[in-house]
């Protein structure tokens, strides 16, 4: 209840930490006027005569010239929800805001059911899921700022719940939905490799060969066609070879061209400026994916995710690493790792749920500029409990 009572006292608020949600709302416009988003730019539309989109200035405006000159990268479950948020009555910014913050609070409920329900069958405390559900940084952040992780979050919790219940390709579905909203689970995909053994699997594989002679080579093959069948499915309606440059620009953007409250990327960066002068983003934004691919690849051929709690904390462990490595990590990414930590015995994503609000004080600056103390203050503790943690647990195994 008092989780549904926070999110409402946001419901007629603008957000004012992020500007994110003109764009959403541009977006949902642009489909309800029969446009495809994914093919104009803002920047084109709004130099069109006679622009039919309503509130058309203003949004761009909001959305500001870094958002506006780009092609959308939302996925198409996404685009439905700010489809549906415009259809509110009224059809001004404010009504679509509440629309969006109704979406993503509808979601959450939907967290809180299946999540205990998860861990009622994962034989862990159902309370652990309030600290997703009642974790401030999760209600400012999702609700408050309307960022549309928790739609996804949503979905993934929900597909791990059917994985657990037997009904691996209702799962399937439900993972492609997740993905459809936000691409983040894409990179977690591989991670479900071996975690479909056979049934004359009867002990735990110790070797690479061992885990190949072990799996569910049909079930493995069937789940990843419906993944990626669904996936296909639901972009369907926007497809076109434009779709596909245009996107596939988009989302190579963010590792090669923006930098934001990164962690091991700066320390490189200042590699970089000590021995060449210059930013090597473009170099060091295309090394930091192929370590982060590694990592994955590693995690999925050589790590035991045969049962689920084995799988999501292998997921959390990946997220952490590829968010370490990235240029930019918004303080919304780590809601991910917040709703996989209720599922497995690590902490660190509560304690940097707390101190990403850090990164903030960048929005204080009028160049919007990162004071560089403060980020190594955050990542010192977080780097510190994570590493301890990650100690504490393999330590614990081994003496078992």
């Amino acid at each position: 209840m008092f989780s549904i009572v926070f999110r409402l006292l946001f419901l007629f608020a603008t957000p004012n930490l992020s500007q994110d949600f003109y764009r959403f709302i541009w977006d949902g416009r642009m489909a309800l006027e029969g446009f495809n988003p994914y093919l104009y730019t803002p920047d084109y539309i709004i130099n069109q005569a006679g622009t039919k989109i309503k509130s058309a200035q203003e949004l761009y405006n909001g959305m500001g010239s870094l958002s506006a000159k780009h092609f959308t990268n939302y996925p198409p479950i996404n685009q439905l929800c700010f489809v549906i948020a415009n259809l509110f009555p009224g059809q001004s910014i404010l009504t679509s805001v509440i629309g969006l913050r109704l979406i993503i609070i509808s979601a959450d409920i939907g967290t809180l059911y299946f999540g205990k329900k998860l861990l009622g069958r994962l034989k862990l405390p159902s309370s652990n899921i309030f600290w997703y559900i009642l974790n401030p940084f999760i209600i400012i952040e999702l609700t408050g700022n309307l960022h549309f992780e928790g739609v996804m979050i949503f979905f993934l919790v929900w597909s791990f719940y059917l994985l657990h219940s037997g009904k691996w390709k209702w799962a399937a579905v439900v993972l492609a939905c997740s993905i459809s909203v936000k691409l983040i689970p894409l990179m977690l995909l591989p991670l479900f490799f071996n975690h479909f053994k056979s049934s004359q699997a009867q002990n735990k594989p110790t070797t690479f060969l061992d885990t190949i002679k072990h799996l569910n080579f049909p079930r493995l093959v069937a789940f990843y066609t419906i993944v990626i069948s669904t996936i296909i499915l639901l972009f369907i309606p926007f497809f076109s070879m434009e779709f596909v440059n245009n996107y596939s620009k988009t989302v190579g953007l963010w590792f090669g061209n923006f930098e934001f409250n990164a962690s091991i990327y700066y320390l490189a960066r200042a590699i970089g400026y000590a021995i060449t002068g210059y930013n090597e983003i473009a170099i060091i934004g295309k090394i930091l994916p192929i370590i982060s691919l590694l990592i994955i690849l590693g995690f999925s051929f050589f790590k035991d995710n045969s049962n689920l709690q084995k799988l999501i904390t292998s997921m959390l462990l990946v997220f952490t690493l590829y968010l370490f490595l990235s240029t930019t990590v918004h303080p919304w990414y780590i809601a991910t790792l917040v709703i996989l930590s209720v599922f497995t015995n690590y902490k660190f994503p509560l304690v940097w749920s707390v101190v990403v609000i850090l990164s903030y004080l960048a929005y204080t600056s009028p160049t919007f500029s990162e004071n560089l103390w403060v980020i190594s203050i955050e990542y010192i503790i977080v780097f510190t409990l994570f590493i301890w943690e990650v100690t504490t647990k393999k330590r614990l195994l081994v003496n078992q």
